[in-house]
């Protein structure tokens, strides 16, 4: 019996599994099996497709986002100025 619920888990993975190796697949860090098994989760599950939909366009639009942080000493001057503005 055990053997049986092992193979069914060697080749079908839950949400959440598919979940995590998405999101390693999106930086590059998932194994050509976690993308196999990511696919087959993939054909059947709704879940999934939207979760990895969801995730490809979150990742197309940090790609093209011309995002500017602010720098440490710029962050520390802001923090210092809002502190001060607090007390007064």
């Amino acid at each position: 019996m055990k053997e049986t619920s092992m193979k069914k888990n060697f080749l079908f993975i839950s949400c959440e599994e598919a979940f995590h190796i998405c999101d390693k697949s999106q930086y590059g860090e998932s194994t050509l099996w976690e993308k196999i098994k990511l696919n087959l989760r993939y054909i059947w599950c709704r879940f999934t497709k939207a979760y990895v939909k969801k995730n490809n366009q979150l990742t197309n639009t940090m790609k093209t986002s011309n995002v500017q942080c602010l720098h440490k000493t710029e962050r520390e001057e802001l923090t210092k100025n809002f502190n001060k503005e607090l007390k007064n």
